[in-house]
């Protein structure tokens, strides 16, 4: 944030498709309070007479324009309309982010999935929400589990018909559909269907879908856990399976806002993975193969995670331009010269390298640098049941040296310093 001390107070009002009537009184009063009122097109238009300051339609493109819009408002007593509740999903956040949130005030309406549960009878603590305003369709894919309660938020008029189409591409067919329109509002309505047949054609542009997640007999179940199934990726055998990967997100250990660097991609799944943990996580797979940079792209909107990023090119000095990583994985490559040491400068303190190897050359290096950094070094095997004749026996995969460390950047206190450069001892 810059200059944001010259910037005015805010009054952030939510508004619903109700409008002025469904208002409480200390919205309507800081509305009428305000010198300039800035919001969209349909909320402005919500607005009775007396409301009579400077009605303001937000600039496109919106985030890059806050700071000078407000900073041109400077001194006058300025409110701004949100749909619904400002701080889910709303307005309210960009605000807090780019002004700072101690320069709002604000005054919530009911939001649309408060008034849908309301609708539908689903407690709100237990039902899922996807937004696809202003994101990738693809996102609500990871949202679909059977039996599950799910709320999108729309874009525009034909959302209902893209999340049929998604359900139908991810064997959610049968689920249920109820697109609720102009929730609140004099012209509320519902419309229902399936997703495998969904009769509408697009209607209100103010609209939520509701489904009820159910799966066709046929569809590969997904779930929470890491070790998703290996048909859900595609892949030309260069694939992390199940088991190694469970093992290999485990001891990645992945915690909110974190950001991963899969080195040596393959198709993925490591990445694909660990993003799924958490929606704020963040992931950059580097994979030399452009024909399988673009599959890990694939990968990664078919289960939900459109947000991956990929970089084609060939580690190390693929690496030298993305942001400093809080964990690496190296699953390809390993022993390119200067890979290991790359990753390993850029982790800070605290950071975290997983490293898997399956040749003699590259277990002896994690070999050599579990000596000399510690950490924990692992040999994972697997075996599956196969048919012998009449009878039935073990196939062992390929076995998979890991090597796990936590980077600790030695603090050497500035006395401590002087004698070891006094005795010549290398920092």
């Amino acid at each position: 944030m810059t200059g944001t001390a010259e910037l005015p107070r805010l009054s952030v009002v939510g508004i619903g498709a109700d409008g002025w009537p469904g208002l409480a009184e200390g919205s309507r009063a800081a509305l009428r309070r305000a010198e300039a009122v800035v919001g969209g097109p349909r909320q402005l238009a919500l607005l009775p007479a007396e409301v009579a300051g400077e009605r303001i339609a937000w600039p496109s493109p919106l985030r890059p324009a806050v700071q000078q819009l407000f900073a041109g408002l400077a001194g006058r007593r300025v409110a701004v309309l949100a749909s619904g509740d400002p701080m889910f999903y709303g307005i309210g956040r960009t605000l807090a982010e780019e002004l700072g949130a101690e320069r709002l005030d604000v005054l919530p309406h009911p939001s649309a999935v408060s008034l849908a549960c309301a609708r539908l009878g689903w407690p709100v603590e237990e039902t899922a929400v996807v937004s696809l305003v202003g994101r990738d369709r693809s996102t609500l894919a990871q949202a679909l589990y059977p039996g599950r309660h799910l709320l999108v938020l729309s874009a525009d008029a034909a959302t209902p018909a893209q999340v049929a189409e998604l359900l139908r591409e991810h064997g959610f067919g049968p689920s249920r559909l109820r697109v609720l329109e102009q929730l609140g509002a004099a012209g509320e309505r519902e419309l229902t269907g399936t997703a495998e047949r969904w009769p509408h054609p697009p209607g209100d542009p103010l609209n939520l879908v509701a489904v009820d997640c159910l799966a066709a007999a046929d569809t590969v179940r997904p779930h929470l856990t890491p070790g998703l199934p290996d048909q859900l990726f595609e892949s030309d055998g260069q694939l992390t399976k199940r088991h190694i990967r469970a093992a290999t997100l485990a001891a990645l250990a992945p915690a909110p806002g974190e950001l991963l660097w899969d080195i040596g991609g393959g198709s993925g799944s490591i990445a694909v993975e660990w993003l799924r943990a958490h929606p704020s996580c963040r992931a950059v797979s580097v994979e030399r193969d452009p024909v399988r940079a673009e599959r890990i792209v694939r990968n990664a909107r078919a289960l939900g995670v459109p947000r991956l990023t990929v970089v084609t090119g060939r580690a190390p000095a693929a690496l030298t331009e993305l942001p400093c990583p809080d964990v690496v994985f190296i699953g390809g490559g390993l022993t390119a010269p200067g890979l290991l040491e790359a990753c390993w400068a850029a982790l800070g303190d605290g950071g975290r390298l997983v490293a898997n190897a399956v040749t003699l050359e590259s277990e002896a290096l994690l070999t050599e640098w579990f000596r000399r950094h510690g950490g924990e070094l692992v040999k994972l095997a697997v075996a599956h049941a196969v048919p012998v004749g009449g009878f039935t026996g073990w196939r062992q995969a390929m076995p998979v040296t890991q090597w796990s460390v936590v980077k600790r950047v030695e603090r050497v206190a500035p006395v401590e310093r002087v004698q070891r450069i006094q005795q010549g001892e290398a920092l």
